[in-house]
């Protein structure tokens, strides 16, 4: 069939635009084929973007698919990534322990859900199971081109290393926190004040210390006031010197007084500068030390002042070894200068200064002998030396070391005490010889009845033995062997009970013991300065026997006494009876009852009369002066006016002074000298002193008698201008006695009036007194009470 033109160009134009069509769509698939190449390059590089990237997706549907890339499961600790997201929980799957928990999952499941419904984000970080990685989740609802339906896209982050440093600044801020917290609690509760000044100077900070020290309501009202704990010292307010400390960046630290609930202390007060933030300051109180340090160094001086008050020498070195103190007989002991303290010595060098003035020992090798002294600062108990020097002195030498490295040195010159032992031992030696060779016994015990010391005679009075009492034997050993030598055994309990009265009960016990061998012991425990007692025992047979003779002799005595009482009783009566007979009968004769008498018988009569009023008088002297010198003299108490009574005597003796051509003179007022006494026998005693200054006056003397009153006293005093006594005679008068013609013999005087007046004198409490000088006259002085 033969085709038409038209139709061959019909079909030409159709092969040509199928050939350009086919040639459009191969240059098309080409195209989209390099397209697609490129977006699948892009899209790998995508991937790969996406796999490099710190954050992966997670992709959940709807109906809980997930998708996520295969490095979410390595995060996860999973080998794939499973389909579903409650397949998360890797116990799930395999049992291992990669993948969420059971909680984490739950709380992303929530929360993936939660967003799904009202397209709230959320974020969550979850650590998987078994592993140390931490995973940060931001959820959000995905974009529709990403798909569809409302499915939740989750990013996820790999943060451990971020999560590392967080948890450590966390725990570095926590600890910090914790830090500044205790910090801030330390600072309130401080006892110091403390305070913090910003960079102007002025109060940021003050601890409750600060408010209670400044008498703050509060630390904001106290900040806020900026009120100052320090006042102002030379114009420098406590800003004024912090700013300084911040200036110079050194911290600043002074001792000032401030007053503290209304009492001054003293505070040691630091300014310490923290860079630019400020200045931090802080007050010690220090007064307990001032006054510590106050109350030391008085201490000191009151002990350095003491030591110089002590007679043995001290001295102080510190712990470098330099002398620091010596007193007054420490310097004199080692002959140191005066200037010393004023350039102290060190030990060793004051050790050879010693040397030099010869007042330490002699040593061979004196620097080793130096350094062995110098390690008495390391010893650890107290040294002792004693150091004989070359001139004679003995010094004791106490080396003490002291906590603080020092050393105290004691130096007691002991030259005296040794000289004074020396003494002693030497008395030691004379007592024990005076002991033994003493008549009497003599044992010392002690307050525990124990014997210390004894002589010979103890031994041999007792009876002991000396290996016995070589033993020191108590007081209960010594009684039973002085038992089984006394007459009774009982008495040896009175020679412990004056041993124990003199021990314990100090006091002195005396007693007397008869031994079986008929000796007598007189004993006595004195008690001794000295806590002990001694026992004195004394061997009195012979004077015992002597004291028996005295007794019979005394006996005999009181037996002659006796008769002499009966003597007198019977002498008065036999004396007095006759010679009364005699007067009677002569008056009868006088008065002519016998017949008228002659001239010469009257004269006989009146010779009579008179003897027997003399022989009256001389009985009644003898038997006053027997009786005063026997004791048995009786007085009669009666008022006596000594001055009519001395009257009397004068006037019955005016013929005798007529006779004998003398003149008396008495003297005296009626109102003076009333005392109590025996009338008759007072008489008697004036009247034979009166007699005798008549008898010693030659013719033409005179005679003098006053009465006078001294002290409370009556005196009278009868006195002439005789030839007078010397003293030999004087004393022999007052006896009644005088020298016989030869001169070479004593004999009594004829008459007994001084001797009588004297004891009839004495018996009324009175006294009388002689006195007299040859040529000068005599004076008698009658003193009556």
């Amino acid at each position: 069939m033969t085709l038409s033109p038209l139709a061959l160009t019909v079909i030409g134009l159709l092969l040509a635009a199928w050939t350009m069509a086919a040639a459009w769509a191969v240059l098309s698939a080409r195209q989209r084929e390099r397209r697609a190449e490129a977006s699948q390059r892009h899209a790998k590089r995508l991937a790969r973007m996406v796999d490099e990237s710190p954050a992966l997706p997670l992709l959940v549907r709807v109906d809980g698919k997930i998708e996520a890339p295969q490095r979410l499961a390595n995060w996860l600790g999973l080998d794939a990534v499973p389909r579903f997201l409650t397949e998360l929980d890797g116990g799930r799957i395999d049992g291992g322990g990669g993948g969420l928990t059971g909680e984490q999952l739950a709380q992303l499941t929530e929360a993936v859900r939660r967003t799904q419904k009202t397209a709230a984000p959320f974020r969550m970080v979850v650590t998987p199971r078994g592993s140390k990685r931490s995973l940060a989740l931001r959820g959000h609802l995905a974009d529709p081109a990403v798909s569809p339906g409302g499915a939740a896209l989750v990013w996820v982050f790999d943060f451990s290393d971020s999560e590392s440093e967080l948890v450590q600044l966390r725990a570095e801020a926590a600890s910090a926190r914790a830090d500044f917290a205790a910090l801030v609690g330390l600072i309130e509760a401080a006892p110091m004040p403390m305070w913090f000044r910003g960079g102007d100077g002025s109060l940021r900070l003050v601890n409750d210390a600060y408010v209670r020290a400044v008498g703050g309501k509060d630390a904001r009202a106290v900040v806020a006031d900026g009120t100052e704990l320090i006042e102002s010292v030379d114009g420098l307010t406590a800003r004024q010197i912090a700013l300084q400390a911040a200036a110079k960046r050194l911290p600043i630290e002074r001792i000032v007084a401030a007053t503290i609930d209304g009492a001054r202390r003293a505070l040691r007060v630091s300014d310490l500068p923290l860079g630019d933030e400020g200045v931090a300051g802080y007050a010690v109180d220090i007064e307990d030390m001032e006054e510590q340090g106050r109350a030391f160094r008085a201490f000191r001086e009151a002990q350095r002042a003491m030591l110089d008050q002590l007679s043995a020498g001290v001295a102080q070195f510190d712990a470098k070894r330099q002398l620091t103190f010596a007193n007054q007989p420490f310097q004199r002991i080692f002959a140191l200068k005066p200037a010393v303290m004023i350039d102290p010595p060190q030990f060793e060098r004051f050790l050879d200064q010693a040397r030099d003035a010869g007042r330490v020992p002699e040593a061979r090798d004196f620097p080793a002998w130096r350094r062995a002294r110098a390690g008495w600062f390391l010893a650890s108990a107290a040294q002792e030396e004693a150091w004989a020097l070359g001139d004679g002195t003995h010094l004791r030498i106490v080396a003490q070391p002291l906590p603080d490295g020092g050393l105290m040195l004691i130096a007691e010159d002991r030259t005296e005490q040794l000289r004074l032992s020396a003494v002693r031992d030497t008395l030691l030696r004379t007592r024990t010889a005076t002991f033994d060779s003493l008549f009497e016994s003599i044992a010392v015990f002690a307050p525990d009845g124990r014997m210390q010391l004894w002589n010979r005679r103890f031994a041999a009075d007792w009876g002991l033995e000396d290996t016995f009492l070589d033993t020191h034997p108590r007081i209960e050993s010594l009684l039973e062997r002085i038992a089984r030598r006394l007459l009774k055994p009982v008495k040896a309990k009175s020679v412990g009970d004056a041993v124990r009265g003199a021990t314990l009960d100090r006091r002195q016990t005396t007693g007397r013991a008869v031994l079986a061998d008929g000796r007598t012991l007189e004993f006595a425990g004195v008690p001794l300065p000295d806590g002990n007692g001694l026992l004195t025992v004394l061997d009195i047979t012979d004077s015992q026997k002597a004291e028996e003779a005295l007794r019979e002799r005394n006996a005999a005595l009181e037996e002659a006494d006796a008769m002499k009482t009966r003597f007198l009783a019977n002498m008065s009566y036999e004396f007095r009876t006759p010679l009364t007979s005699i007067g009677g009968f002569a008056e009868l004769l006088e008065a002519g009852l016998g017949g008228e008498l002659s001239e010469q018988g009257r004269e006989y009569v009146a010779a009579i009369l008179t003897s027997v009023e003399r022989l009256g008088e001389q009985i009644e002297s003898v038997l006053d002066l027997s009786q005063s010198e026997a004791g048995m003299l009786p007085l009669a108490r009666e008022e006596v006016d000594l001055f009519p009574l001395l009257t009397k005597l004068v006037e019955d003796r005016a013929a005798r002074l007529k006779d004998g051509g003398l003149t008396l003179d008495l003297r005296g007022a009626k109102g003076v000298g009333r005392i109590m006494g025996d009338r008759r026998r007072l008489a008697r005693a004036l009247g034979h002193v009166l007699d005798n200054a008549i008898s010693a006056t030659p013719p033409g003397g005179r005679i003098l008698v006053e009465l006078a009153a001294r002290k409370g006293k009556a005196r009278v005093v009868i006195s002439d201008n005789g030839p007078g006594m010397d003293g030999p005679t004087l004393a022999r008068a007052l006896e009644g006695l005088k020298l016989s013609a030869d001169g070479k013999a004593v004999e009594r005087r004829q008459g007994l009036g001084l001797p009588l007046a004297r004891q009839l004198i004495e018996a009324h409490g009175g006294m009388l007194e002689l006195m007299s000088q040859p040529g000068q006259g005599t004076a008698a002085i009658i003193d009556l009470p």
